[in-house]
């Protein structure tokens, strides 16, 4: 599996239920990604999706606690274990992670690489995924040259956990 994410530099990836800054290309980057993978989101960051709905091109898992829960064009699951089973037959590189906090967090183990633009800015967010420089499980394995959208500075980083601890 691939967690997939825009961070600040405190590792914030949210504030009240929205990504902390919207940059086209990034979103360009997340589409041409994830389109025809699968791709694990939480029910809230389902909401932010356009009209609340499931993404198009793509196998969209929703992880929830409702048991009553139903998404038109999605899998619904209620348990990690749950949504692994459902994409055990794909090769790791057509599943993606992509949010929110919880789920970051619950997923991480499972994880093998994780594509982060990393934005140059700390936002008062109150959303935060793991802090992957901080993980000894973790390294950076490419980083692409400053990117900027109007005033916001970024990176994409590609992490890989190391071998040696899998």
């Amino acid at each position: 599996m691939i967690l997939i994410a825009a961070a600040d530099k405190n590792w914030g990836i949210g504030r009240n239920g929205q990504l902390l800054v919207k940059i086209p290309e990034d979103q360009k980057f997340f589409r041409e990604e994830t389109l025809g993978k699968a791709i694990i989101v939480g029910r809230r960051t389902l909401a932010t999706f356009p009209n609340g709905l499931a993404l198009s091109g793509r196998d969209n898992i929703i992880l929830s606690r409702d048991r009553n829960l139903r998404v038109k064009d999605a899998a619904v699951v209620h348990s990690v274990q749950e949504a692994r089973d459902l994409v055990s037959d794909l090769p790791e590189s057509d599943v993606y992670v992509a949010g929110g906090a919880d789920i970051y967090r619950e997923f991480l183990p499972y994880c093998t690489q994780a594509d982060i633009t990393r934005i140059d800015y700390c936002y008062d967010a109150d959303a935060f995924m793991p802090d992957l420089d901080a993980d000894p499980e973790w390294e950076v394995a490419r980083v692409s040259e400053e990117k900027t959208y109007f005033d916001v500075t970024y990176r994409y980083v590609h992490y890989v956990r190391r071998a040696a601890v899998r």
